[in-house]
């Protein structure tokens, strides 16, 4: 970044900023702690401290969403086809 685009972000409300890449590589290694990950991914997510920290929240909620909703159904199919499996030998 150059002078001028450096005093075009430091002229940004706080709430506006960017994140830098490490703040989302830092972000995303945070979110994936078990438990507590969570709760601090659930926080950033209804917090209005900084609006692209909130929105990278709210899409990692959304892949959270995904998955377990992708985990139950393949569990619920491979159970069902264990059990036609069974009941067909």
């Amino acid at each position: 970044m150059n002078q001028n685009e450096l005093s075009i972000v430091e002229q940004l409300p706080r709430e506006f900023r960017p994140l830098s890449p490490w703040a989302y590589f830092g972000y995303s290694i945070l979110f994936s702690i078990p438990f507590i990950g969570f709760i601090c991914l659930i926080v950033f997510a209804l917090s209005g401290d900084n609006i692209n920290r909130r929105n990278f929240a709210r899409s990692f909620f959304c892949i959270y969403a995904v998955v377990i909703i992708l985990i139950i159904f393949l569990a619920f199919s491979g159970a069902s086809l264990g059990f036609l499996a069974n009941n067909f030998y």
